[in-house]
């Protein structure tokens, strides 16, 4: 009796006990064991990440002939002072916020070599190789070959500048072993081409080889640069004939067939040089082209008299297809030995505007006192303002 007692009251207790344990609320697990490898995992918060807007257009610098100073002939001395340190130095804040800055290499890059022309009148440069570090200062990363300078010291000297850009990752073009580039700046592709009517370069008055190029670039980029060194020189000649011009009995092409013709073929900005002074800009099929952009920075043995010394800035915004948006015109000019230098009388955009109004009526821009470049019927608010 004794014993069923015991188990009894044994029974009632351990009843009472369960029951109780039901009003014990669990404790809370903050963390959790990876029983794996025995490890506190903590969940983490990840912000979200808004995602970087996709570049929708792109602003392009285009100047004219480039020749920081030569070490041919050894006298007199035509290297500027300072080692031509400040020659670029005002020009170089006028480039801010550009994504290309483009401009036509006169001469090569060489500390050796021998002449390679056979006349009595002519001139040759040679640049010294380390002025190359000035053009990467004031933010160049694009150069057109294809001019009568750049073989003035032959083979050696064409391939001595390759070297030199290739290694400050300046892009260029306009030489026979490499007539054209394509690279990529923020997402962008480009290709780049460029002719001349010169031996060793890719050659402007060939219309159908140049179509054929741009072609191969359009395919393959967002936006094609086209560079041409053509049209008779000099303050006789500021005007675009749309006729073949010849110079010194030299046929140097016609720029405008070769103009219009490339951007047929899928070109977007043409950027011309070679009469060492400034012609008029025209809009075509909502691509824009400058058939000279005349002397930019050309030191001691260039005539920068008169015409000679107007040195523009051209600075265009476009879509990341190509297509014009808008530009402005800075206006600069360079005196005998010095760089150039903003021009308070604006003469590049007074001549722009003259030459533009005379030779392309027809073209779809306006050009104000301030040089921006407007499409007609477009708002007169700038971006460059």
């Amino acid at each position: 009796m004794k014993i069923r007692f015991c188990l009894s009251v044994l029974s009632i207790i351990l009843l009472l006990n369960a029951c109780s344990s039901k009003d014990v609320k669990p404790e809370k697990t903050i963390v959790k064991k990876d029983i794996r490898k025995d490890i506190v995992i903590k969940k983490k918060i990840v912000k979200s990440v808004p995602a970087k807007k996709k570049k929708t257009t792109v602003w392009i610098s285009g100047v004219g002939d480039l020749m920081l100073g030569t070490n041919y002939p050894k006298e007199p001395n035509y290297l500027p002072p300072d080692d031509g340190k400040n020659l670029l130095k005002e020009a170089t804040g006028l480039f801010k916020g550009s994504d290309i800055i483009f401009g036509n290499l006169e001469g090569p890059l060489l500390n050796g070599g021998k002449g390679f022309k056979n006349c009595k009148k002519c001139f040759s440069f040679k640049v010294p190789e380390h002025y190359v570090n000035h053009l990467v200062k004031a933010g160049f990363n694009l150069l057109s070959l294809a001019n009568n300078h750049a073989g003035d010291f032959g083979p050696l000297g064409r391939e001595r500048t390759s070297q030199i850009l290739l290694k400050n990752r300046i892009e260029f073009a306009g030489t026979e072993k490499q007539p054209y580039t394509t690279f990529t700046r923020k997402g962008i592709k480009y290709g780049f081409c460029a002719f001349a009517p010169n031996f060793g370069t890719p050659d402007l008055r060939n219309i159908e080889n140049a179509i054929s190029t741009v072609k191969k670039l359009s395919k393959v980029s967002d936006i094609v640069i086209v560079s041409f060194h053509g049209g008779a020189e000099g303050d006789k000649n500021r005007n675009v004939t749309r006729k073949p011009e010849f110079f010194y009995g030299e046929n140097r092409g016609n720029v405008y067939e070769f103009a219009h013709k490339v951007i047929d073929a899928g070109a977007d900005v043409v950027f011309g040089h070679g009469p060492h002074i400034v012609r008029a800009i025209e809009l075509y099929k909502g691509r824009f082209i400058a058939y000279s952009l005349g002397n930019f920075c050309t030191y001691a043995r260039f005539n920068l008299l008169d015409y000679n010394g107007v040195a523009p800035i051209i600075k265009l915004n476009t879509y990341k297809n190509g297509q014009f948006i808008e530009g402005k015109i800075i206006p600069m000019l360079q005196a005998f030995k010095k760089g150039p230098a903003l021009d308070k009388t604006k003469r590049a955009i007074k001549e722009i505007i003259e030459l533009t109004t005379k030779d392309f009526p027809e073209t779809n821009i306006i050009i104000d006192k301030l040089g921006n470049i407007k499409v007609k019927g477009t708002s007169n608010n700038s971006n460059f303002d």
